[in-house]
């Protein structure tokens, strides 16, 4: 039975034929085994790369397994054309996420799709079901990372969250230009004024 999270990326891919799926992580293999029954489905090609060697995962004809780091784009991009769909599971760190997606969204076709895996921390707060301060602390920090490709990209693709599990973000390439860099959203969670508002707010009578 597949997960909530595989789930909803079968329902997004499901009915696209002939389609071309780069997936940059693969660990146990849960999402490479959908890409692949999709890829079956629908006349499709999977090209997966991982650090780790997972060759034995599957011999399936429509798979290509590269082992190698998802940051060697002087091999890595010898594979791939045009992809319909990205999945970036690999290393979850802010930083890395923006320079791989940067790169390889240019292999993206028009109404093609990004999906980055983990980007919820609300399944790490504390006492929540997951409680790890670590996870909580970087995939907030991913998530502010994608608002604020976004906020610099506002008219190239669509963004969407799913927030079931450790989370989803789903990026729709809407134009071919080029990608701006990201930019700072200037917030008002720290501001002054909020700050002595919290401070000096009476406090509700128990």
């Amino acid at each position: 039975m597949l997960n909530k999270k595989l789930s909803y990326i079968l329902s997004r891919i499901h009915q696209k034929k002939k389609i071309k799926i780069l997936e940059l992580g693969v660990r146990k293999g849960n999402s490479t085994n959908l890409f692949l029954k999709v890829c079956n489905e629908n006349n499709g090609r999977l090209i997966s790369v991982d650090i780790e060697n997972c060759s034995n995962l599957s011999n399936d004809k429509r798979w290509t397994f590269i082992h190698s780091r998802d940051d060697n784009y002087n091999l890595i991009d010898t594979f791939i054309k045009k992809l319909d769909l990205i999945f970036i599971d690999s290393l979850h760190e802010p930083n890395h996420v923006k320079k791989v997606f940067y790169h390889y969204y240019k292999k993206l076709k028009i109404n093609g799709i990004c999906i980055i895996d983990d980007i919820s921390w609300l399944p790490y707060t504390r006492n929540a079901w997951r409680d790890n301060s670590f996870a909580e602390e970087i995939n907030r920090s991913t998530f502010q990372k994608i608002l604020e490709i976004k906020e610099g990209n506002k008219k190239n693709f669509l963004l969407e969250f799913f927030f079931e599990e450790s989370g989803l973000a789903i990026i729709t390439k809407k134009t071919n230009n080029i990608l701006s860099p990201e930019k700072k959203i200037h917030d008002r969670i720290f501001s002054i004024k909020k700050i002595f508002k919290k401070i000096y707010s009476p406090k509700p009578k128990k």
